[in-house]
Parts: C-alpha cells; sequence; structure tokens
C-alpha cells in the first residue's frame, strides 16, 4: 500500500527527505481493530512536532486524523462492520493515517457527519477531542450552564480553537471571547461564533477592559502559553481555571496560588494511550458531534484543501502549520 514517512526525524521540512513517498505490507487487524481504507486525511500541529523530535531510528508514518471506510473488522468488534464510514484520530503510539490503509480501535472512532464531504469530516476529529475533552472534561463547564462566565480562547483561529469557539457558543451559556491577531483570522472566529474578538499581541487586560470584561472565569490557551503566561494569570478571576495543550519550556506554578486558580493539561492521545476504562467516551463525543453537524448547529473547520495524499503535499501542509499562519484545518484527499 502507499504510505508517506520519514526514515530520520529532524529534517527541515523544505527537505525532501522530510517526508518521503514508500510502499508498506498491509496491517491486520486486531480484536477490537478497524482496518480502514483511508480517503481523506489533515494535518495537525503534533505530526510536525513528532517528525521534528521523535528520536525512533526507524520509518514512521504519521497522521491521525482520517476519514474513510472500514474493509475489515476485527473479531471483538462491535460498533462498526465493513462498509461503515468512519471518521477519527487515532492513537498516537500507533501508525499513522498517512497511509492507504490504517488501523484504528473502534473504541475511538465513530461514523462520520452524513452531510459532510470526505474532506470536510477529516478536519474534525483530533482538534473536536482536543476541544470537548478541555470544555466538558477538564473546566468541567455543564452543557447549557456557564451563563454569566467567560472564556478566553487563546489562538481561536487555528484547528483546536475554530470547534472550541463552536462548542462555547452553541452547548454553553459562557461568553465566548477569542484572541486573533490578522483580519482574516478576526472575521473567520467570529464567524465561528465568538461574541468577542481580542488582538493576543496587544496587553489582554487592555484588550478585555476595552470590551468592557474585567477579567475571566475560564481560559483556554492554545498556543504561546509560555509568552502569554503572566498575563493570564493576571487576568483570571480569583478562582479561575487555565487548561493548556501546547508545550512550554516550562510553567511555574506558584504565581497562581495567590488567585487559587487551577491548571488543567488536555492531551487527547491520553485515553488510547494508556487505554483507560472510559476510552470509549471518545467513540461517543465524536458521534454526538456528528450529529450536532447533520443537525446544522456546528460546521467543519477546514480551512485549505491541499489535493492529493502524497509527500510533495505533506511536506507543504507541514510548513504551513509550522509558520503558525494556518486559519483552521488543513486537508488531504485520495491517493
Amino acid at each position: 500500500m502507499k504510505a508517506i514517512a520519514y526514515l530520520q526525524h529532524g529534517l527541515p521540512i523544505d527537505d525532501p527527505a522530510a517526508l518521503i513517498d514508500v510502499d508498506l505490507p498491509m496491517p491486520e487487524p486486531g480484536p477490537r481493530d478497524l482496518l480502514v481504507q483511508v480517503r481523506a486525511i489533515a494535518v495537525n500541529p503534533v505530526d510536525t512536532k513528532v517528525r521534528a523530535s521523535s528520536a525512533v531510528a526507524a520509518l514512521r508514518v504519521l497522521g491521525w486524523d482520517a476519514v474513510g471506510k472500514v474493509v475489515r473488522a476485527g473479531s471483538a468488534v462491535t460498533l462498526f462492520a465493513p462498509g461503515d464510514e468512519v471518521y477519527f484520530a487515532g492513537s498516537i503510539t500507533r501508525s499513522g493515517s498517512n497511509a492507504e490503509y490504517c488501523l484504528v480501535d473502534e473504541r475511538i472512532a465513530a461514523r462520520k457527519p452524513a452531510s459532510l464531504s470526505d474532506a470536510e469530516a477529516a478536519a474534525l476529529p483530533l482538534t473536536t477531542i482536543t476541544a470537548w475533552e478541555l470544555l466538558f472534561d477538564r473546566l468541567r463547564v455543564p452543557e447549557h450552564g456557564g451563563a454569566g462566565q467567560h472564556l478566553l480562547i487563546v489562538g481561536a483561529g487555528g484547528g483546536v480553537g475554530s470547534i472550541l469557539t463552536q462548542l462555547a457558543r452553541q452547548l454553553t451559556g459562557l461568553t465566548v471571547i477569542g484572541t486573533a491577531s490578522r483580519p482574516e483570522t478576526r472575521d473567520w472566529v467570529k464567524s465561528l461564533g465568538a461574541h468577542h474578538v481580542i488582538d493576543h499581541t496587544k496587553p489582554l487586560r487592555e484588550e478585555l477592559e476595552r470590551i468592557g470584561v474585567p477579567q475571566v472565569e475560564h481560559v483556554a490557551s492554545l498556543t504561546h502559553t509560555g509568552q502569554h503566561y503572566p498575563q493570564l494569570i493576571d487576568v483570571l478571576a480569583p478562582q479561575g481555571q487555565l487548561a493548556v495543550i501546547d508545550d512550554p519550556a516550562t510553567l511555574d506554578v506558584m504565581p497562581m496560588k495567590r488567585k487559587s486558580l487551577s491548571l488543567h493539561w488536555e492531551f487527547m492521545f491520553a485515553r488510547p494511550m494508556y487505554e483507560t476504562p472510559d476510552m470509549i467516551r471518545q467513540h461517543e463525543l465524536l458521534t454526538r458531534v456528528a450529529q450536532l453537524i447533520d443537525a446544522g448547529t456546528i460546521r467543519t473547520t477546514l480551512g485549505e484543501h491541499f489535493g492529493t495524499i502524497n509527500a510533495a503535499n505533506l511536506r507543504r501542509a507541514h510548513a504551513l502549520i509550522e509558520s503558525g499562519r494556518a486559519r483552521g484545518k488543513v486537508v488531504l484527499e485520495g491517493f
């Protein structure tokens, strides 16, 4: 089968060897696995981070977001059958979705939204799971709750921010404040339902005061947490909550003590990595999101379509992600 992989980690993305086209054997499903024929994929920051830093000295296939058709089901599979169209974000511990066929545990896959194309659906799984878990499992904002409180989303124009903005606006009573620095990303975040959009290149306290919000109860810091951290502590209300998904070089929690703030890490791969007892929650939440999509409550976060799934196009996609200027999700489709 066709696949895109790397043989040496850490190469700059403009090096043709950073990602290469290869041919690999067809994988064999385990008891709870689906063998999926991949039709579309999305690219995430985790793809670029693993490619740049992984010390695995062997061929590795990246990619986790995927949409495709089940062609075989393991002996213990109960949720799906061959022919089902599914979408999923996979597990970081397994070979990825940048291949014609890949394996995924049924407990972290769901039927794709019927109203979306393959490319539109591929934009959603990883960022949707991250946003859903951050909002409802980490910050523990109840559905239809949070009235009178505020959620500040730092980096609202990116993949996770684009779906988090929608979930918070449509499923809670929170006032949603997104940050964006360019006119096109400000317009994008506003179109996704943010009540306010402020500029994270300016002092956050001044930007919040400009819109009449002196402090916020919840912060989702999706990018450059280390850069914004002192300001986030400053604008959080006493007993507020900070949820983080990126990788700051260091994070001193002592400044949080004075306000009795809480810190939450969200890493959507934790459930499949450790096969936690509630691993099937990812199947359930992706199923719920598909229903919300098909009902017109939320929409795809597809930003750019980069064409056929091959090494050259994936290198272009990685370069855009690394530039920090992606809006929404970058998707590739077909082999």
